[in-house]
């Protein structure tokens, strides 16, 4: 079978969610199911914090500081399609965190025609073709201004400015024919779902039903589920910290990606008033062991082992909880109430929304 390699960037003005975003990307697309995600940070994020080179306090000008982005987004770009090349999934995603037209938003045109060339004679014609699709996430400070903040240390935008890097780096991409715009029209759960659709289409892959049920189920005979549904097993670990604003909920997730394992660090708001957003972010296994010591020890760890699977041509989960011998959590991706679940499962009850089977109540009580 020959790979097949899909290159999608996600660019659009400071606080978008493209962090966020990335982080639903490496969870859906996971080892166990043949994916191979390759993600390519923000070059010029690393160059101002892990380096210090940095277009402003006199260190140099903006356009000098363009001539290392492009070199190092080059290099990288390159050895993400020689990385694609030798890893043994046959379908690959390269997620690029910004890519090189971002850069034409923050010089002249001519400026940049100029450094382009400075590469082996590039033109943005050839640059574009590079890539399959561009997501154009709208910064949180068009529409979403409550959300807007200073998180990245590499970011010091005020709100116009974020807009205004928001029109240039829309008008950078806009020779690009798969350009996809991504606005806050609704709230941001909705903005991450319509990004996630995009991906989908990119990748020709059916994209599962949003609408999502959960059940109340008596442990099934796993064995047997494998056997008829090809269930495929991840373990992962969920562990609640303190909180360092009454406004916000955090935790840290581990989970298992083929014989490694991946990090996230998640922040929910509550928006005064009501409301609530989810921003999420990979980390690496030294940070995840430093937010272990911040850990709410009021709380256990949920650990579970989550097995998935379609059926009736529906996706379907089951949350199995090592504190639980007899029941299990089945979540069914379905706007149908009367969705066919498989033979192997009795359900004892709907519990959609019921706040007993959140997860942050499991880790309060470790019983089903």
């Amino acid at each position: 079978m020959a790979k097949k390699i899909t290159k999608i960037v996600l660019t659009g003005g400071p606080a978008a969610g493209k962090t966020t975003l990335i982080s639903r990307v490496l969870h859906e697309f996971k080892q166990e199911d043949g994916w191979r995600v390759i993600t390519i940070p923000e070059t010029a994020s690393e160059l101002i914090s892990g380096f210090g080179i940095r277009p402003f306090g006199n260190c140099m000008s903006m356009l000098a500081f363009q001539d290392f982005v492009i070199a190092d987004q080059i290099h990288k770009e390159k050895l993400a399609l020689d990385a694609a090349a030798i890893v043994p999934e046959d379908k690959i995603l390269i997620i690029y965190d910004r890519a090189l037209m971002d850069d034409k938003a923050y010089i002249t045109d001519e400026e940049f025609a100029r450094v382009l060339a400075k590469f082996d004679g590039r033109t943005e014609e050839r640059v574009l073709a590079g890539y399959d699709v561009v997501l154009h996430l709208v910064t949180c400070a068009k529409g979403a201004e409550f959300a807007y903040n200073l998180g990245n240390e590499a970011r010091t935008e005020s709100l116009e400015s974020a807009r205004e890097m928001d029109d240039r780096t829309l008008r950078a991409w806009s020779g690009h024919p798969n350009l996809r715009i991504i606005d806050n029209s609704v709230d941001f759960e909705d903005k991450m779902n319509r990004a996630m659709r995009e991906i989908y289409r990119a990748l020709g892959t059916p994209e599962p039903m949003i609408g999502k049920r959960k059940y109340l189920v008596r442990m099934p005979d796993i064995d047997a589920l494998q056997a008829r549904c090809h269930a495929t097993p991840l373990d992962m670990m969920q562990t609640y910290l303190l909180q360092t604003s009454p406004n916000v909920e955090r935790r840290i997730r581990q989970q298992r990606n083929g014989a490694d394992y991946l990090y996230f660090y998640t922040e929910k708001h509550f928006k005064e008033g009501g409301g609530k957003w989810d921003t999420e972010k990979p980390i690496s296994e030294k940070q995840y062991i430093r937010y272990l010591m911040e850990s709410d020890i009021s709380m256990h760890s949920v650990h579970k082992t989550k097995y998935r699977f379609t059926y009736d041509d529906k996706r379907m989960e089951l949350d199995v909880y090592p504190f639980s011998q007899e029941k299990a959590v089945l979540f069914v991706y379905s706007n149908d109430e009367g969705a066919r679940i498989p033979p192997e499962i009795t359900v004892i009850r709907e519990v959609t929304g019921d706040p007993e089977y959140k997860n942050k109540q499991l880790a309060r009580v470790q019983r089903l």
